[in-house]
């Protein structure tokens, strides 16, 4: 079927008048009465009983009208959806991040200014939160120590630095100008399992300075290491970021080279012009 016929078939039918649908349409009335004329020529059918006066729906015409006339309006109400998207009145993204610290602020701002806009988070740790993003799971990603690569935008934000999680009670816990990598050699830790990106820092900075630390528990979660923490079951690892307000340890800085992350927002580089996203990366810095 020929939808510019049927529209102008929709357009006589809701005017009564071939001159009122070709104004309704911004086309002329000789086009639309051709469009008219070819669908009812094609579908041997007369849809409209035409006088000098007046233009009447025939029963077939009546009929056809009321199909027409639900398809146009569902038409239409796609049309206000994407429209309203497109003004961010409403819509969705997908987000993943590596840890709720960073994202959440964004979240808030995001809400403030585009009330309508639905949002769907994912956490996990840097690796999965890459992989959303370039299979195209999310929209966007906040993630850490993440490379350059070709298809994928990223905008640094901020830099965290490692800090030793520790009993509240413990010796160094007044220490606020941090404490030495070196000293952490040979002491219990408790830390964050190997594929994690702060643990990965962490292992690096005592290879590089030759730090042994004895490592008697891994955990997979920053809740599970604060909890082991407070247990005094050994000394953590946290990133600067993540400091927790449990008033059962304390996080001092971590003294040394290659101790510090760098977090970034992400996008993949085709999908940087929708509406909805560019919003999202503006909104990222604050």
């Amino acid at each position: 079927m020929n939808l510019f016929q049927l529209r102008a078939f929709d357009a006589v039918a809701r005017e009564g008048s071939f001159t009122r649908a070709a104004e309704r349409l911004f086309i002329s009335q000789p086009a639309v009465t051709g469009h008219v004329k070819a669908l009812e020529e094609h579908y041997q059918v007369n849809l409209f009983r035409r006088t000098a006066r007046s233009v009447e729906l025939t029963e077939e015409g009546t009929r056809l009208a009321a199909i027409s006339r639900t398809l146009f309006a569902l038409e239409e109400e796609a049309e206000t959806l994407l429209d309203a998207n497109r003004q961010l009145l409403s819509g969705r993204i997908e987000v993943a991040a590596d840890g709720p610290h960073l994202v959440m602020p964004m979240l808030a701002r995001l809400r403030a200014r585009y009330p309508g806009i639905t949002v769907n988070l994912r956490l996990g740790n840097a690796q999965e939160t890459l992989n959303a993003l370039l299979s195209e799971h999310v929209d966007i990603a906040v993630v850490t120590e993440v490379e350059p690569r070709a298809g994928l935008f990223l905008r640094e934000l901020v830099q965290s630095r490692l800090c030793a999680l520790l009993p509240a009670a413990h010796p160094w816990s007044e220490r606020e100008q941090g404490v030495p990598l070196s000293e952490l050699d040979q002491q219990i830790m408790v830390l964050r399992e190997p594929d994690s990106i702060t643990r990965r820092t962490f292992d690096r900075a005592c290879a590089g300075q030759q730090v042994q630390p004895r490592v008697l528990l891994e955990l997979d979660s920053r809740e599970a290491v604060t909890e082991a923490v407070a247990a005094e079951l050994g000394i953590g690892i946290v990133s600067s970021l993540e400091v927790s307000r449990d008033t059962r340890v304390r996080a001092v800085p971590l003294l040394g080279e290659g101790l510090l992350n760098r977090h970034s927002i992400g996008c993949l580089e085709r999908r940087r012009g929708l509406r909805v996203v560019s919003a999202f990366m503006e909104l990222a810095e604050g």
